[in-house]
């Protein structure tokens, strides 16, 4: 799980040293992009694949895709080649979280499962602390292709383990399998929903119609996808799943914590750094505070999770979201560091308080057999509502700019801004008398986003309503131990 989660942010401290050494300057941000694309739409194949074929067998073929892509990638002799390799690599990462967090539902105790849910969620915002300062190191003292390569033992390592340890609890006798080929189906739409969304964000060209040309083939897809299934006798994603009211809400509070963790994640630092000045290690140290809350509210809740229940942290979760996102939003142009930290503990301590009950609950609410794609899921609707958050609050940040630049046409404004990439050094890079107008058309600009994410909290407040009550009989239930699958 640690590999998958540091491979989207590791490789950041190194890209400068893979262009010098490989090139493709203007495909660079594929590297970043096609890993998070191909992670996230496997992710719900893998995990009902498991559900039909067994979690070992899933897992192992998993593991074997990220390391054998990860060798790969260490190798690679051009950007195209290392942009490539890095699609498997997501395809190989999309198994690895969730069929892990499966696994733990499977072979603890409901109050074993809480504690160990919490500790392996925290690995997420451990690796995303870690990440960028490991790549920079290993960059440094090393080789680019370490970043890489460094994943091949201790990948193998695990996957031993598994193989030696962990048995599977489903046998071969299943007559329901499912139809690969509707799963890739259901993948391929997904992803050119997820192209057309990354795309379009960029200077709002939502209506190119290349753009469009992809948003109706992924309808398409998705159309043919649902009409392969109704037909289906045994379905890939079973009908009943949708009929749990507990999935339902789990599925949209992913997506709203979604839509406020990544565009928190992606445009904090760009304020810290853009707006408040600071060097671009400062800029990604202001995210600590929040990775740290959610790991530390996550555990502190695993142990309390029987006593208080699945509502009542959501409930809290969601407030501390609304007063985090409200500070952030009313941040000056030239706001002091306390209130930045103050609003990142708030949004962590939100984030932890709803993630691991509503996986909980989730777990505790689906048929054992239905168990790999019901987790998988809760991590998918996550990552959509992070793709989804990020397009809007980057296409208000967009928009907000290209009218800054209308109304100052001056010639060094508009070159500084029109590369999104660049407003980071777009001061710094400005005469005396520009750079008062860059800071405040930067800061307009993300004060605009920062709005939505306020916005977002208000609507995921709203989707704590969807919680059933009678949620709360689950904790009687599970009382009942489940026999553990690992010898």
């Amino acid at each position: 799980m640690y590999l998958a989660s540091m491979e989207s942010t590791v490789v950041t401290t190194a890209m400068p040293t893979i262009i010098t050494r490989l090139g493709g300057l203007e495909i660079y941000s594929w590297v970043f992009s096609i890993y998070l694309l191909t992670a996230t739409v496997s992710i719900p194949v893998w995990g009902r694949l498991s559900d039909l074929y067994g979690r070992r067998r899933l897992y192992l073929i998993g593991i074997a895709t990220f390391v054998a892509a990860s060798a790969l990638c260490g190798l690679a002799a051009s950007m195209l080649q290392l942009i490539l390799f890095r699609a498997l690599q997501g395809i190989g990462a999309g198994a690895l979280g969730p069929l892990a967090l499966t696994v733990i539902g499977e072979i603890y105790t409901f109050d074993e499962r809480a504690h160990m849910q919490a500790v392996f969620s925290g690995v997420f915002g451990f690796a995303s602390i870690t990440g960028p300062i490991l790549g920079g190191f290993i960059t440094d003292n090393l080789s680019w292709r370490w970043v890489f390569f460094i994943n091949i033992p201790i990948g193998l390592l695990a996957g031993t383990l598994i193989g030696l340890y962990l048995v599977d609890s489903i046998t071969d006798e299943r007559e329901n399998r499912a139809g690969i080929r509707r799963g890739i189906l259901m993948a391929l739409s997904l992803a050119l929903f997820l192209l057309y969304l990354m795309e379009g964000s960029n200077d709002n060209n939502w209506l190119n119609w290349r753009l469009l040309a992809l948003m109706l083939l992924s309808v398409m897809l998705f159309w043919l996808y649902v009409a392969l299934e109704r037909k289906s006798k045994h379905p890939f994603i079973p009908p009943k799943l949708f009929g749990s009211k507990t999935f339902l809400a789990a599925s949209a509070n992913g997506i709203c914590i979604g839509m406020i963790f990544f565009g928190v994640l992606v445009f904090v630092p760009l304020f810290s750094q853009a707006v408040v000045g600071r060097s671009a290690t400062g800029a990604g140290s202001v995210i600590t505070p929040l990775l740290l809350t959610w790991v530390s509210f996550s555990i502190i809740l695993g142990r309390l999770l029987r006593r208080v229940g699945f509502r009542k942290p959501v409930f809290c979760g969601m407030l501390l979201l609304i007063m985090g996102t409200l500070v952030l939003a009313e941040l000056g142009s030239n706001p002091s560091r306390t209130s930045i930290v103050i609003s990142m503990i708030c949004i962590g301590a939100g984030l932890g308080l709803n993630a691991l009950p509503m996986l909980m609950a989730v777990q505790c609410a689906v048929p054992r057999d239905l168990l790999g794609i019901a987790t998988s899921a809760t991590q998918f609707f996550r990552s959509i509502g992070g793709a989804i958050g990020v397009a809007i609050m980057g296409s208000r940040l967009s928009s907000s700019v290209t009218r800054a630049v209308q109304r100052n046409p001056d010639s060094e404004i508009a070159r500084l801004l029109r590369n999104p990439q660049t407003l980071a050094q777009s001061g710094q890079a400005a005469t005396a008398d520009n750079a008062k107008i860059l800071h405040d058309i930067l800061y307009n600009a993300l004060h605009s986003a920062f709005f939505v994410a306020f916005i977002f909290s208000l609507i995921a407040f709203l989707s704590a309503f969807l919680v059933p009550r009678e949620i709360e009989k689950m904790l009687q239930e599970s009382e009942v131990e489940v026999p553990p699958i690992l010898e």
